[in-house]
């Protein structure tokens, strides 16, 4: 039965109960009471206390049934639309296999969660091909490049080489090198979406890696003149994985140098926060603009390409960033004003005996 058929049928019942009801208190009042009375020889009550009584007796009672019944009929007929809205806000994309809930009475809103259903598995079968697709393209272009490298640079080393083919082997080493930090970049990412990525979860010092990171921050920013400080580094110890965690702190502290301005600041912070790690990096560059801070973390993403065109990188960096952080169960966001300064959050669960 559909959902109009279903909603006539209850509010037809509601109003005929409501009309009989109505109808026997004024047969009461009018009929019964009035014979009842001419019986007994007693005087028949005045037709306006009579109307008084009927609306105040019956008729109020007539309303709340109608009212009531209305709002309880209307709610259970939206009630599946409620729990499918709720069950679609739960939906990602690694979870589009979980069918919605479905009816199963066949009325407009279980066709319409068929229909859902089928769209998601195609979502999920095309994603799923997109990933393949990245996966086995970024593995394949890895021999090739691997090859222009090593000959490359052979012809590098080659002492007939002139000093203008030199700058040109030089040159295209680079862009090599850019090229199989891109397809590196990919794999990972492709490979971390279909799960293929594993974690060790072992105890590592969060702090150490912070200042190793802070030691190669320095070198990174010798060449801008920028000041990097560690303003506070507290002990602390979580379960991971340390390969992973270090290159989202150099992923991270990269951004914020190259990101910057020259002569600029970076400041680092690690401390306890309640039961998280919390770890901020800020930076004093040109900022990121409100419209631009929901992408971010999109891959490829670079924002205002008139003022980063200039700066290497591909836009995997933040990307990669986030799939470690909620790898590890944390989170991460990113706060900025213009032409003041950027600041990366992350906060990672500590263990409970931590």
């Amino acid at each position: 039965m559909t959902i109009r058929a279903r909603l006539t049928a209850w509010y037809v019942s509601i109003s005929l109960a409501s009309i009989f009801l109505m109808a026997g208190g004024m047969y009461y009042e009018l009929v019964t009471e009035r014979a009842e009375r001419q019986a007994e020889d007693k005087p028949a009550e005045l037709v306006p206390e009579e109307i008084f009584e009927i609306v105040l007796f019956y008729g109020l009672p007539t309303a709340l049934v109608t009212i009531i019944g209305g709002w309880m009929l209307l709610r259970k007929a939206l009630s599946p639309l409620d729990k499918l809205v709720a069950a679609a806000q739960r939906l990602h994309v690694h979870n589009l296999r979980e069918p919605l809930p479905r009816t199963g009475n066949g009325d407009e809103v279980d066709r319409l969660t068929e229909a859902l259903n089928a769209t998601n598995a195609r979502l999920e079968d095309s994603f799923n091909r997109i990933r393949e697709f990245t996966l086995h393209a970024s593995h394949e272009l890895k021999t090739p490049l691997a090859v222009m490298h090593g000959e490359i640079e052979t012809a590098l080393a080659d002492p007939a080489a002139t000093a203008a083919q030199r700058e040109v082997f030089a040159s295209q080493l680079d862009e090599i090198q850019r090229l199989a930090k891109i397809v590196e970049g990919l794999t990972l990412l492709a490979k971390a979406d279909a799960g293929q990525v594993p974690l060790s979860r072992k105890a590592v010092r969060l702090d150490e890696l912070v200042q190793d990171s802070f030691a190669d921050a320095l070198i990174l920013a010798q060449p801008q003149k920028i000041a990097v400080s560690l303003a506070a580094c507290d002990e602390v110890t979580l379960l991971g994985d340390r390969h992973r965690l270090r290159q989202l702190l150099l992923n991270l502290t990269d951004n914020a140098i190259k990101y910057n301005q020259p002569g600029g600041q970076v400041d680092m912070r690690l401390a306890r926060n309640g039961a998280n790690a919390e770890l901020t990096i800020t930076n004093t560059g040109k900022g990121i603009a409100p419209s631009a801070l929901r992408r971010v973390f999109d891959r490829f993403y670079r924002g205002d390409e008139s003022h980063n065109s200039g700066i290497e990188g591909c836009g995997l960096g933040l990307s990669i960033a986030e799939w470690i952080v909620k790898a590890h169960g944390g989170s991460i966001q990113i706060t900025s004003e213009l032409e003041k300064s950027t600041t990366v959050t992350v906060s990672l669960p500590l263990p409970p005996s931590v």
